[in-house]
């Protein structure tokens, strides 16, 4: 977790998650999240997996036994932001979260199970909810999502719990170069929260923000919903402005220069950028590059042995699954 010096009254709460083979710390240095928490006074929690529940350290999207309400790492997840919020005085109506990659694809499984508990999410480089139940099923989606339309698509959202108030609004990030996570992936969120939150097909504002396509859809009285970033000729990444005034982050494998600062404008988005807006800080990043692979986050907590129908169970047959994602992770670039 990362509490700034300057804390805002009743301040809002960022749930960051890293990507495959990333760490809480590194992911944190490359967004410059807690730089920007510094400077305006908001909260963050960095859940970090653990190689036992996943060795390539990719949250666990996938697996029913961690993607549905109230069980395994959803449920962690909540429960620290609980802990969270009970120990820091955090304003229960500004709770975010957001992901890169498998973080992203963990980001809407969280906004699906808990649309009491978000006020909004950001989805970097991911997938909509409920696109695999089995490790299989996640690299066939990663390629391109399957078929089912857009009432198909929010009816998994709807499903995945019982909620019947406002949703939270989404911000999609993905870039149109991505080797690793189709671009259409991008398409299907939208297309699942267009269903959710009952908006028409064409977007209510159309721009070109430093070459890259924006698209904005708004609710009656003019407040955005869904806003729709796409990064033009962008790999697998987060897109980051590093120079400029407006520089955030550091570029990285999988951090990416694109002259666009995506924790900035999703920070301003969500209404964080003003909380403390007297405060600058002049500090280093919370975990500066030698402490980056080793910060000490909060992690992922399982209080059971991962059961033996797990998708990375141990023992033998733990070791087929394991080479097919490897090998998946090496073609992508992710892994070597």
């Amino acid at each position: 977790m990362h509490i700034p010096g300057h804390v805002s009254k009743r301040p809002a709460l960022v749930v960051v998650l890293h990507g495959c083979t990333q760490t809480a710390g590194g992911y944190d240095r490359g967004s410059g999240w807690s730089t920007l928490a510094d400077e305006h006074g908001f909260l963050l929690l960095f859940p970090e997996q653990q190689r036992a529940n996943n060795p390539n350290l990719c949250f666990n999207w996938f697996s029913p036994s961690d993607n549905e309400r109230d069980r395994g790492e959803a449920l962690s997840i909540r429960q620290m932001i609980a802990a969270m919020v009970e120990t820091h005085g955090i304003d229960p109506s500004r709770i975010f979260v957001t992901g890169l990659s498998a973080g992203g694809a963990m980001t809407s499984v969280l906004l699906a199970s808990y649309p009491d508990l978000f006020a909004g999410g950001a989805i970097i480089a991911g997938l909509p909810h409920g696109s695999a139940s089995n490790v299989q099923q996640a690299l066939q989606a990663m390629r391109g999502p399957g078929p089912d339309n857009a009432k198909a698509l929010g009816d998994r959202v709807r499903g995945a719990s019982s909620h019947q108030g406002a949703w939270p609004t989404i911000s999609i990030w993905h870039g149109s170069a991505d080797p690793t996570v189709n671009v259409a992936n991008a398409d299907a969120i939208l297309a699942q929260w267009l269903s959710v939150h009952d908006l028409g097909h064409a977007p209510d504002r159309t721009e070109n923000i430093a070459g890259h396509r924006y698209r904005v859809w708004s609710d009656a009285t003019g407040r955005p919903l869904i806003e729709d970033y796409r990064i033009a000729n962008m790999g697998h990444g987060t897109p980051l402005a590093t120079t400029g005034a407006q520089a955030c982050g550091v570029a990285m494998p999988h951090m990416l220069e694109a002259g666009i600062s995506s924790t900035r404008r999703i920070a301003a988005s969500w209404g964080l950028m003003n909380d403390v807006t007297e405060h600058v800080s002049t500090q280093q990043p919370a975990y500066p590059p030698a402490e980056a692979s080793t910060l000490p986050a909060r992690r992922i907590s399982r209080l059971e042995p991962m059961s033996s129908t797990s998708p990375h169970a141990n023992v033998s047959a733990k070791a087929g699954v394991e080479k097919i994602i490897h090998d998946a992770l090496r073609a992508a670039g992710l892994m070597r």
